[in-house]
């Protein structure tokens, strides 16, 4: 059985980048985020941290439309 995961990066150098966006989206939804695994997150929790990077990302790409 082979594992596809669809969670790589396209350009691995972008991972600290990565981290540290996640990191700041969930400071900002006061979710209690550390390096490392975090397993004790609710599914919400980790929900809402991945949604508040898409809005963000979102509104990048529309201010860099303008």
């Amino acid at each position: 059985m082979s594992s596809n995961n669809s969670n790589r990066l396209t350009v691995p150098q972008a991972r600290d980048a990565m981290d540290q966006f996640k990191m700041e989206a969930a400071r900002e939804m006061g979710v209690n985020l550390k390096q490392g695994y975090n397993g004790d997150l609710t599914a919400q929790q980790a929900g809402s941290i991945g949604g508040q990077m898409v809005k963000k990302m979102i509104e990048a790409y529309e201010n860099g439309m303008k």
